[in-house]
């Protein structure tokens, strides 16, 4: 009941500030980059735009959602009622996730993608961890320009190699690198059962820090340690 009227408040919060209209606008942009680019460019450029937004829209939206929520004091609301951080962190998840699945469908049809189950499992997964990475980053900085500098670091250890393993400039022992298995998904391409799982234990281990990182931040709210 509570993880219910916890992603409803999302879908409501993110509506209220525009990302619904946002991504409107930026899936139009990219249906027309996928209609004017050759045949055969498309199914790469596709796995592109969909890796490098809708997939990893939770890195770079979810600051912007938990400093908003901090500059009206919504953690101190979080800190006080019987919310578990598990559900505040699943609901931010699912209600990016439900976003990225969507576009990505979108430009999938449009650019004719082989296994589009794949390519739709990819960029969840690729999103989960994206926006987990992000309310790590999130609930440690007071302020945009800190989350900037957090997300370089994490932009150049998951999008660099993503990005050579998609054009093949990677070793082939870094197909098992868990964001490589999610690019090679979203490409559509089934990845092995032990990279699946890396990307699994990556995603689990990432949870556990979040939560110990929204308690910190539900601890320390209004300045002090509660």
């Amino acid at each position: 009941m509570r993880l219910g009227s916890l992603l409803l408040w999302d879908i409501r919060f993110q509506r209220k500030y525009g990302f619904y209209f946002l991504y409107a606008v930026l899936t139009a942009i990219y249906a027309f980059i996928l209609f004017a680019v050759p045949e055969n460019w498309k199914e790469k450029t596709a796995a592109i735009l969909i890796f490098s937004d809708p997939a990893a829209m939770g890195l770079f939206f979810m600051g912007a959602i938990i400093l908003l929520e901090k500059s009206q004091h919504t953690p101190c609301a979080f800190a006080v009622s019987p919310v578990r951080e598990t559900e505040y962190i699943i609901a931010k998840v699912s209600s990016l996730c439900a976003i990225s699945f969507i576009v990505a469908a979108i430009l999938a049809l449009i650019a004719n993608m082989n296994n589009l189950h794949i390519v739709l499992l990819g960029t969840v997964l690729s999103s989960a961890v994206f926006t987990l990475l992000s309310v790590i980053a999130a609930t440690k900085i007071a302020s945009l320009n800190q989350f900037i500098l957090w997300t370089v670091p994490i932009e150049v250890v998951c999008f660099v190699p993503a990005m050579l393993h998609l054009f093949k400039i990677t070793p082939t022992w870094l197909r098992y690198y868990p964001i490589n298995v999610c690019m090679e998904m979203v490409s559509g391409y089934a990845p092995p059962i032990i990279g699946i799982l890396g990307v699994m234990t990556l995603i689990a281990v990432l949870l556990v820090l979040s939560k110990k990182s929204v308690l910190k931040m539900w601890e320390s709210t209004g300045g002090v340690k509660l």
